[in-house]
């Protein structure tokens, strides 16, 4: 059989991202491979590469690799955020108890202190009352994975409504429903990562990280890679590192259209994310760190990644703040291997000399005076911490 041209090649990777997919009724259409069931919740699946994380990182795995039942990693979930919760001041017994009060002036506030963990809860709580009054407005799209006898779909776009249905069904009281979920069934020939990809940047709250995943899996995909169906580690998508398009033009304006219709230095800033550890990428994932901060960090070594987003986290800290941050001289570490001392371990030194006649207040508004902003001078000092820290364990060693 003669190789398909790039033409067809690009059709068959597109197929099925137009609008008149999602528009219209689709059992009308001519095209019989596409249809809409109701299908039981057990016979749907998530797809545990898709770049959008619904559970917590730990979850998301122990889920894909049946170690949790959907059922029990929803409990998880709820315990977990109960955790959090009771150490906020705001404990709940039962999840209707996340329902926001119209009474209680209150609710806005704290919607702005909620940790990742109990907004997530939030969210699905909500979207599973909205689905128990109204209905499931939005069908999932489901590709056909089953194989022989055994009938089994993988979820394309809509995991936080299979999440919230689950919700619904064991765990908010009075559910009536008939344990099924509403689904545009597509073949898996038809199946399309730019599809998933437009629907993903088409939806508010996709992280940095999610981005970064998301280029990668276009890129991977253009590059024919093998695209697994079960959870990967994040080296998985690390591969995307050493791909480009400058091989694979005709792609270029598909990929940026899927990826929310950005510019090739923006598809290179989030590629780019996928340097961060594993630990960095998890919380800047959990935390919806912008890309314009996570930028600076990739230029440190991985060892003080996890620290630096820690910092982020803690301090809010601007993408000016992290930038200064990272362009100092946390990360320069000395060459064992050299006799002459570096200059900045010196002044260090030869500041360990003034601690009995340095006053805190002085040290700190010389700090404020040298960064301009409270929130830097801690992350120095945090840093310096750290530093002080790492140099007495050299010292024991001596």
């Amino acid at each position: 059989m003669p190789p398909k041209n790039q033409t067809q090649r690009l059709d068959e990777l597109l197929g099925g991202v137009t609008e008149e997919l999602l528009l219209g009724n689709p059992q009308q259409f001519e095209d019989n491979s596409i249809r809409v069931e109701r299908l039981l919740l057990e016979m749907v699946r998530p797809d545990p590469v898709q770049p959008r994380r619904v559970l917590p990182e730990q979850l998301h795995l122990a889920f894909h690799t049946n170690r949790l039942t959907p059922t029990k990693a929803l409990r998880d979930l709820v315990q977990l955020v109960q955790v959090s919760a009771r150490q906020r001041g705001r404990p709940f017994n039962n999840i209707l108890e996340l329902l926001p009060n119209p009474d209680d002036e209150s609710d806005g506030e704290q919607e702005n202190t909620l940790s990742p963990e109990e907004q997530l809860l939030h969210d699905l709580v909500n979207l599973a009352i909205t689905i128990r009054d109204d209905g499931q407005v939005n069908p999932l799209t489901v590709v056909d994975v089953s194989q022989g006898v055994t009938q089994q779909f993988r979820i394309e776009t809509g995991e936080r409504r299979y999440w919230a249905t689950w919700l619904l069904r064991d765990f908010i009281p009075g559910y009536t429903g008939d344990g099924m979920i509403p689904c545009i069934i597509i073949s898996a020939e038809r199946s399309s990562v730019f599809r998933q990809a437009k629907e993903n940047t088409a939806r508010a709250g996709l992280s940095a990280i999610a981005m970064a995943r998301q280029a990668a899996l276009l890129l991977m995909t253009v590059h024919d890679y093998e695209i697994p169906d079960t959870a990967v580690s994040t080296d998985f998508y690390r591969q995307a590192l050493e791909l480009d398009l400058r091989s694979k033009r005709e792609y270029t304006a598909a990929i940026l259209a899927a990826m929310g219709s950005i510019n090739k230095t923006r598809l290179a800033q989030y590629k780019a994310l996928l340097h961060l550890s594993d630990e960095a990428m998890e919380l800047a994932d959990r935390y919806g760190i912008d890309e314009r901060k996570l930028r600076h960090v990739i230029t440190l070594a991985q060892e003080y990644h996890t620290e630096v987003v820690r910092q982020i986290i803690d301090l809010n800290l601007t993408a000016k703040q992290v930038k200064e941050l990272c362009e100092g001289d946390l990360h320069e570490t000395a060459d064992d291997e050299q006799d002459k001392i570096p200059a900045p371990a010196l002044k260090i030194a030869k500041a360990t000399q003034t601690t009995t006649s340095a006053l805190p207040q002085d040290i700190a508004r010389a700090l404020i005076r040298q960064e301009g902003d409270a929130n830097l001078a801690r992350a120095r000092l945090q840093a310096m911490r750290k530093l002080l820290t790492d140099t007495e364990r050299y010292l024991v060693e001596e």
